[in-house]
């Protein structure tokens, strides 16, 4: 019963949006149907484990590593691994 109420909430929430913030209610609302990732994303738990000290270092480590040194573009990334961009979007649609 909470799920109908859920949405029968969000159906109110709506109603009182002013017209200037429908537009982008609903390309959120799509977005979330139409994009497995941020489907994902919205149905995710919250990542409550805790950071470690390992991890400090590690981030601390890539943090310093990204002052002295570019960025690799995502472009080469793919190219290293073999991927490209056009497989990546192919594969978002088919799942």
């Amino acid at each position: 019963m909470e799920h109908a109420a859920d949405k029968q909430r969000a159906h109110e929430l709506i109603e009182r949006l002013p017209a200037s913030q429908v537009f982008t209610a609903v390309r959120f609302l799509e977005s979330m149907l139409v994009d497995p990732v941020s489907l994902a994303i919205a149905n995710a738990p919250v990542d409550d484990e805790p950071v470690t000290e390992e991890d400090r270092c590690a981030l601390a480590e890539g943090r310093e590593w990204l002052k002295h040194n570019k960025g690799i573009p995502h472009e080469q990334v793919l190219a290293e691994l073999g991927i490209t961009q056009e497989e990546i979007e192919n594969y978002r649609e088919s799942v």
